[in-house]
């Protein structure tokens, strides 16, 4: 989900779309195009699809941010993006792909359960933000052109993109506060640095901070919130997201006290 600046909206590629708009979309095998928007992709990867994807897959973190992720540093950004990494062959087709389709289907990303819309968040600035969605299917998609009418919510619905769509957006409120720099001249690999990053996308070695550490010695936390951390990983992620404002930005969180 992308950080939209209010004067460049207009020129962005797409139809934008209200709540109340409809748009025409199916996707099916029978269509010719079927599989190819998995291919060649720069596919960003946010927080909770990682979580989603290496339980899927029966990996822990490490192991799947070692073998299908690269991640880059971007020129002027002060915190890295997290792309799917594509098969090495011809056409590079998403590692998770088969004739048949999707074999993580149920657990695919948020770009591709919410395609062939878009979202990205609107910041106005003095802490003002607005979720704008733009309908964007590629030439080359046929399914735009079948005639099955969705509006923003019921494909979100239909998709059971509704949790998806909820968390990357609060992690697109962290990632805008990363347009300042807040590492100085140690840059995203100082301490501070990693520990953000293993904040958001890591979270099983977030859990290991957590309890292993003396994190609970130093922090006053509630022991039903501790109880949800240790058996929930989309519970410890929103306090990864919590603990990113607190450790990087000073920004209080009633469920962090000395």
């Amino acid at each position: 989900m992308k950080s939209i600046d209010p004067e460049t909206i207009e020129k962005l590629p797409g139809t934008r779309l209200k709540p109340t708009d409809t748009f025409q979309f199916r996707c099916h095998k029978d269509l010719s195009c079927f599989n190819r928007c998995c291919r060649n992709l720069n596919l960003f990867l946010y927080p909770y699809d990682v979580v989603r994807l290496k339980k899927a897959l029966g990996l822990d973190a490490d192991q799947f941010l070692e073998t299908h992720v690269d991640v880059i540093l971007r020129e002027g950004n002060h915190f890295p993006d997290v792309l799917l990494r594509m098969a090495d062959n011809e056409t590079r087709t998403c590692p998770f792909l088969s004739s048949a389709g999707c074999t993580v289907y149920p657990d695919r990303p948020d770009t591709c359960r919410t395609f062939p819309v878009e979202h990205g968040i609107l910041f106005r600035g003095q802490g003002q933000s607005e979720r704008v969605s733009f309908f964007r299917p590629p030439d080359f998609c046929q399914g735009q052109h079948e005639n099955q009418t969705w509006t923003l919510r019921g494909w979100a619905d239909d998709q059971d993109a509704a949790t998806y769509n909820q968390m990357t957006a609060q992690w697109a409120e962290i990632k805008s506060l990363f347009q300042k720099n807040p590492w100085g001249s140690a840059g995203m690999n100082s301490s501070k640095g990693k520990m953000a990053f293993m904040a958001a996308y890591n979270i099983d070695r977030f859990r290991e901070f957590v309890f292993q550490s003396s994190f609970l010695k130093r922090y006053r936390i509630k022991k039903n919130l501790a109880k949800k951390w240790r058996i929930n990983d989309r519970e410890l992620m929103l306090f990864g997201f919590e603990w990113i404002r607190y450790f990087v930005w000073g920004i209080a969180s009633p469920n962090i006290r000395v």
